[in-house]
């Protein structure tokens, strides 16, 4: 692990679907910068307990928590145990999600309300969750993972790019209303990242995405972190209710 920058020095950070893919960047890259970070995991505890050790034989802090996010008595129960072990929960990022590469007939109801509950819905869960410390304390910096897809037509992601969507709008909406106790929050919209998400797309589909991205690549789990570690940090200090397009250029906002 590198040197740490200390940015985050003595704050507790709380990052959903953290175990792997860009939540485990996200872990490693906040303890770096000298947070007490929390892994959240619903299924992946040897992911998460692996991740854990690493963070610790490097010189950090991190706890494991498994938690449903879809469920009220598991991030209740999650929140409790962080702040017991780390301290109250100052930088959250809800990175939990689940993706479906289907068509429109493929998406039933129970598919469309299973992506909306742990994409969408479970944001809201562990948000509200946090949300009255953050407030009582005067501060608190939030990041949720968006996508491209909730700023693109997805036929055969529907309910995931509504999901995204969604984030964004929370995202504005929760700014603006929260501002006032020096909480800011903003989201990140990745283009296609090497993740173990995409494992079921067809590899000729990927090849296409990476030939019309401009930076010539698939993202990479750090880059991701990298844009997380600066939305939590006081170097954005003057953002909040900002979603920011990390893309390789396959995406360019006005």
């Amino acid at each position: 692990m590198p040197e740490s920058t200390a940015e985050l020095e003595g704050r507790t950070a709380l990052v959903t679907g953290g175990a792997k893919g860009i939540g485990a960047a996200c872990c490693r890259l906040l303890a770096q910068a000298g947070a007490r970070v929390a892994v959240n995991y619903r299924s992946s505890d040897t992911a998460a307990a692996q991740l854990v050790a690493q963070i610790e034989a490097d010189g950090g802090t991190a706890v494991a928590c498994r938690a449903d996010v879809t469920s009220d008595a598991d991030v209740d129960a999650m929140i409790s145990n962080v702040e017991a072990a780390l301290g109250p929960i100052e930088l959250l990022i809800n990175n939990a999600g689940i993706f479906d590469f289907v068509t429109h007939e493929e998406t039933s109801l129970e598919q469309w309300q299973r992506t909306l509950d742990i994409n969408l819905t479970g944001c809201y869960r562990v948000t509200w969750a946090v949300k009255a410390g953050m407030i009582q304390r005067r501060f608190g910096r939030i990041v949720n993972m968006s996508s491209i897809s909730a700023l693109r037509a997805r036929p055969r992601s529907i309910a995931y790019a509504v999901s995204k969507a969604g984030l964004t709008a929370l995202t504005k909406s929760l700014a603006e209303a929260v501002a006032e106790y020096n909480i800011r929050v903003n989201a990140i919209a990745p283009g296609l990242i090497d993740t173990e998400i995409i494992k079921d797309v067809d590899p000729q589909v990927v090849a296409s995405i990476v030939a019309n991205t401009p930076l010539g690549r698939l993202g990479q789990p750090d880059d991701i972190a990298e844009v997380a570690l600066f939305l939590l940090s006081e170097r954005s200090r003057f953002m909040t209710g900002q979603t920011i397009v990390a893309s390789g250029g396959r995406v360019m906002l006005p």
